[in-house]
């Protein structure tokens, strides 16, 4: 049982539930087409169906998500003939999605294109003789790519990826190819490149030997397979269901999405850990030729995605002032964030990084308020939306995110909010003496709507 933590609010903690895992990507790494791409901010698809289960969501209805990411919550929609709506601001995270969503691609069409590209990378292994391999390498790629691979491996990979870019196939079967070659990127790797970090000076002996193109081969095949196996274990009539993705910002989705159409939200949005998500995609951006240094991913990705770390910051921009649409609908909230970001304005100055946790508390909650109204507007009556979420402690200062959401759900309309505690976190650091000792925990926020 955890503990209760000090709350800044009076609203009472459910017990922990039963799985702590809900708000990891373990049960996802064990299940067909969930497990094409790690992406490091996933959640169990099993939290998804127990959602849909508790709320009484069933075929025909519909579901949405506003941090849609890899795709879980839609993924699961679709197999039990759900309806889905959701967006993602991470363009290259989309495209995954979008792939995992399209599970009407044949496994001809995909045999006949995957044998023209064993040919193409034979052949272009062919010509290459005598060639200056390392002058080659390093004027396709950065450095980074460069140290995490060796050289006859980034050229193999390198041959993939320019056959499927210019590969006479369809639309469908270059986006299997582009998820298969992505989710094999940091398998191949001689480096330490397991989620989220790469670290290039550490060398990973596994991969040495692995052939990418055999890599590759199974790779695809296996994501044929894994689509089969979605149909044959889906609900006969996910054919019906209807699932509209969107690759844009989810605090503004009046035109994308209608006012109360959604039964159901399930969602996890970033938490307030400094954790940027557009930097943990940089091996693959690079890779794909779709950001070539920090200030391409900063203007491709960075700058779409809401506020979760200091390194989208600029010191002077005052969109980091907490807004006055969250006084107004949330004073309580407003006066304790208002409090916690003049603290860790004065805390900052005294630290060595001089981090932007105060723009960074602002600026996660100023965007939170306008997603969590929007959740409200499209959501239909006597419906809830559940968030995956953690608190955080930045120069330890606590920030309890889950009673801060719940009471901006108030402010923003929802009749009612409850608490579930999944797990304890940080427990890894605790030896760390450069870390705070705040006890810190991963929670489920249902907002209820009247």
């Amino acid at each position: 049982m955890i503990a209760k933590q000090p709350r800044l609010f009076d609203t009472e903690l459910e017990k922990p539930v039963d799985n702590q895992e809900w708000g990891t990507f373990k049960d996802s790494l064990r299940a067909p087409i969930h497990n094409w791409f790690t992406y490091p901010a996933g959640f169990s698809y099993k939290a998804v169906e127990s959602s849909l289960k508790t709320n009484g969501i069933t075929e025909g209805q519909v579901i949405y998500d506003p941090f849609m990411g890899s795709g879980t919550t839609n993924l699961v929609a679709k197999k039990l003939a759900i309806n889905s709506y959701g967006v993602e601001a991470h363009p290259f995270v989309f495209r995954i999605t979008r792939t995992k969503m399209n599970w009407e691609i044949g496994r001809t069409e995909i045999a006949l294109a995957l044998k023209e590209i064993e040919t193409q990378v034979k052949k272009r292994k062919g010509n290459f003789n005598g060639h200056d391999l390392h002058a080659y390498l390093t004027g396709e790629f950065p450095e980074l790519v460069l140290k995490c691979y060796e050289k006859r491996t980034l050229l193999d990979l390198l041959f993939i990826r320019n056959s499927i870019l210019e590969g006479k196939f369809s639309q469908e079967a270059k986006d299997i190819f582009f998820v298969g070659l992505t989710s094999i990127l940091r398998q191949v790797s001689t480096a330490a490149t397991g989620w989220p970090y790469i670290a290039p000076k550490k060398q990973k002996t596994t991969s040495i030997d692995k052939n990418a193109l055999v890599e590759f081969t199974r790779q695809i095949n296996k994501m044929v397979n894994d689509i089969e196996a979605m149909v044959d274990d889906a609900n006969p009539n996910y054919r019906n269901s209807s699932h509209k993705i969107f690759n844009a910002d989810s605090r503004y989705t009046q035109e994308l999405i209608p006012s109360a159409s959604a039964d159901h939200v399930f969602t996890s949005p970033p938490y307030l850990n400094n954790f940027d998500y557009a930097d943990r995609t940089r091996l693959e951006l690079y890779f794909w030729g779709e950001a070539k240094n920090w200030g391409d991913i900063s203007e491709n990705v960075r700058t779409k995605l809401i506020t979760s770390a200091t390194t989208q910051i600029l010191r002077d921009d005052p969109k980091y002032d907490l807004s006055e649409g969250l006084q107004e609908s949330c004073p309580d909230v407003y006066g304790f964030l208002k409090e916690a970001v003049a603290q860790l304005g004065e805390i900052r100055l005294t630290r060595g990084g001089k981090k932007s946790y105060d723009h960074l508390v602002s600026g996660y909650f100023n965007d939170m308020f306008l997603i969590i109204s929007e959740v409200y507007r499209v959501l239909k009556n006597n419906t809830t939306a559940v968030f995956v979420l953690g608190d955080s402690a930045p120069y330890g200062v606590h920030i309890p995110t889950d009673d801060l959401i719940g009471k901006i759900g108030l402010g923003a309309g929802f009749a009612d909010y409850k608490i579930d505690v999944l797990r304890a976190r940080g427990e890894k650091w605790k030896d760390n003496p450069l870390r705070h000792d705040v006890k810190l925990r991963e929670s489920i926020v249902t907002l209820i709507k009247g």
